[in-house]
């Protein structure tokens, strides 16, 4: 295939809400342009897009998934991403290089959370966006409620192009009240599209969706208006201008409709893509920071302008290794292409140029700015890096990935393999940012921090299949502290005497609460060289030794105040480990007088959940011993704000889901510690004592 010029491409990412569609959509769009003779499905396992074992399998698309054909002249760059809200890396990574975002929407069940958090996306991106509604050929279909609500939540510049004349099992025609022409499909039939006049059964209503388009395009542009209000009217090209128009600047947020499993619509769907969809010269320059100064700069999607690319994806495949997805954002990418990593100064030189349909790899001579395709063989470039010419040192804003937030600890089943699963985790979080791998080094614990729990079980299957190692999850052990309440005095004296020289240290230590937070102070009092000075280093040696284990439960003793302020010492038998020794001794005797207790982590909780769900959720979180700080709309959706102990996040992780049906999202972050219930106290004492 020749190089296309920017004007003549159109990058599309298809997203929604998991089960509205997208990768049958993207099945019926491929076999309509002729990419396929036949259309795969997801129950067979043997979709385009959904090739991996796993996505087979599950019967869920884990990955982005790219498809490309030539329509009307005009090559199409077309994105399948996961609809699980698990795997949303993959949808905002694909999303930052598409110039278009298109939604499916299940015309049987309407908005869900999916297509509310995807919309939040192409807010932060300001992406032009479409709906699409799919399955309008199933039972208990309800196209004008599912229109009522893409308008209840996103707003009135959301407008139908198309109605289905009959919606449910057998339905095939759309009327589309852009064109004002009735559009027949022959099921399952590429190419089988047929225009004619509206009926005249539905020509009021078509009449009165083409003058709500007219009117919602017509407030958009100016010109529009003025010509509306002189003629009444716009015509067809017009309408055409003004919608892309609109689209770019995010004032219009058009409907359209499918039944992608019978094909009917995804004809019109990729005309559609060709006359309405911005091209990356009508999307606009990129945004990009330049090293020198640190300054802004805009790019233009000029092939002749210096290279820059951008790695939106990296995946590893048995046999070819490491793959890396990209769009070229300026000037042409060639194989064998001297680039700099623009992060790390590295150069890079890729191997052979693709473009990609699903796993299927087609080498091209090049790529111009504004296309999609694949390259293999960079050396330590990956996912967010920018590769330029040399010295252009411009780069792309980089993707923000979703917050991980269930938290697991594994472990190796076979004694060991610490090092190949710290590689494999290393590797696998290159091609997957949106996991995050911490150590606690407090309890020697590796800890993975996934979007939830299907995403969690891919990474240990990839990590299995793709580094040959096992591990076993465990549950995340919480930082528990000691502190004391009152103050409290005693005396440590260390005397041995066995033959040769003694040791030989005595103090008084008085121990005080402090703020909280406030961790540990040491302080010397002594007067009189009761102690001598070059002993004092150890007395506050054996303190902070003695510290990391408190008496209750074995947790380190945080915000209290040590005072050394008697003692005694031996000419011959004191050293600083006597001393040392004795501090220990001293701090043992006082803290059992001075009436400690365990603080616990407490989490400052935000829930974004549909109205519906908030008394569950404020229920739940009250008896997960958490304490709502308030409540708050969001346009669509309440916000609850609440503490709740870090120990109860695992369990409100697995009850919000299934309290919501995965509707609700949620964030978390350490707020402070606060003393831990009797019968918490009473486990953690009984954990210690087994």
């Amino acid at each position: 295939m020749q190089a296309v010029q920017p004007d003549q491409i159109r990058n599309i990412v298809i997203t929604g809400h998991a089960g509205s569609g997208k990768t049958i959509l993207t099945e019926s769009l491929a076999l309509s342009m002729g990419l396929i003779n036949r259309a795969g499905s997801i129950e067979e396992g043997n979709t385009l897009s959904d090739y991996s074992p796993d996505e087979i399998s599950r019967r869920h698309s884990l990955n982005t998934s790219l498809i490309n054909g030539m329509w009307q002249g005009c090559k199409l760059n077309i994105i399948d991403t996961p609809g699980l809200i698990d795997f949303h890396g993959d949808v905002k990574s694909a999303m930052r290089v598409a110039d278009t975002v298109l939604v499916t929407v299940n015309a049987s069940t309407g908005v869900e959370v999916g297509t509310d958090t995807i919309w939040e996306y192409t807010k932060e991106y300001y992406k032009p966006t479409v709906f699409v509604l799919t399955k309008l050929d199933a039972d208990r279909t309800r196209f004008n409620e599912t229109i009522q609500e893409l308008q209840d939540h996103f707003g009135h510049l959301v407008t139908p192009i198309q109605f289905p004349a009959e919606e449910g099992v057998g339905h095939h025609i759309l009327i589309d009240v852009l064109l004002m022409k009735q559009l027949e499909f022959n099921p399952d039939k590429p190419g089988s599209m047929t225009v004619s006049d509206i009926p005249d059964i539905y020509l009021k209503r078509a009449e009165e969706l083409h003058q709500q388009l007219v009117e919602a395009v017509a407030e958009t542009d100016e010109e529009l208006m003025e010509r509306f209000f002189e003629i009444g009217s716009l015509t067809e090209d017009e309408l055409r201008h003004g919608i892309k128009s609109a689209l770019v600047s995010r004032t219009f947020f058009p409907v359209f409709c499918t039944s992608p499993l019978h094909l009917i619509g995804s004809e019109r769907l990729l005309n559609a893509m060709v006359n309405l969809f911005p091209s990356p010269i009508e999307r606009g320059p990129e945004h990009s920071l330049c090293t020198s100064g640190q300054n802004e700069q805009l790019l233009e999607p000029d092939p002749a302008g210096a290279t820059i690319a951008f790695i939106f994806k990296t995946m590893s495949e048995p046999r070819i290794g490491e793959i890396s997805y990209l769009r070229v954002y300026s000037g042409h990418l060639e194989s064998g292409h001297e680039l700099q990593d623009v992060q790390t100064g590295q150069l890079e030189k890729p191997g052979q140029i693709h473009t990609v349909i699903g796993e299927k790899r087609t080498p091209v001579d090049s790529l111009l700015a504004g296309d999609i395709g694949m390259v293999v063989k960079l050396k330590d470039a990956h996912t967010n890096d920018t590769l330029a010419d040399k010295g252009t040192n411009c780069r792309i804003s980089p993707i923000t990935f979703p917050v991980p937030v269930l938290a697991t600890a594994i472990v190796p089943i076979t004694q060991g393999d610490e090092e190949k699963i710290s590689a494999g985790l290393h590797h696998l979080h290159e091609e997957d940012p949106s996991f995050s791998i911490e150590h606690d080094v407090e309890f020697n614990q590796t800890i993975l921090k996934t979007q939830g729990e299907t995403h969690l079980d891919i990474i240990l299957s990839r990590l299995e299949k793709k580094f040959n190692v096992k591990v076993e999850t465990a549950p995340v052990r919480v930082p528990y502290r000691e502190t004391i309440r009152v103050q409290a005095s005693a005396q440590g004296r260390h005397k041995k005497q066995s033959g040769g020289r003694g040791q030989y240290g005595d103090v008084w230590v008085r121990l005080d609460p402090a703020p909280r937070d406030s961790g540990f102070e040491f302080t010397s009092e002594v007067v009189g060289g009761v102690v001598p000075t070059r002993y004092i280093p150890a007395v506050e040696k054996g303190l902070r030794e003695a510290i990391a284990s408190g008496t209750l439960t074995g947790y380190p003793v945080v915000d209290l105040k040590a005072v050394v302020y008697d003692g005694s010492y031996h000419p011959v038998d004191s050293s600083e480990f006597a001393f040392k020794i004795a501090a220990g001794m001293a701090f043992k005797a006082a803290i059992e007088k001075a009436k400690p207790m365990v603080l616990e982590p407490i989490a400052e909780l935000t829930v974004t959940a549909p109205d519906q769900y908030t008394g569950e959720i404020v229920g739940d979180i009250s008896a997960k011993r958490g304490k709502i700080l308030g409540m708050e709309a969001d346009v669509r959706m309440q916000v609850v704000k609440a503490e709740i102990p870090q120990s109860a996040l695992p369990a409100f992780h697995h009850s919000l889901t299934r309290l919501t049906q995965g509707r609700a999202r949620y964030s978390y972050h350490f707020s402070h510690y606060e003393e831990a219930p009797a019968e918490v106290v009473q486990q953690l004492v009984a954990e210690k004592n087994d």
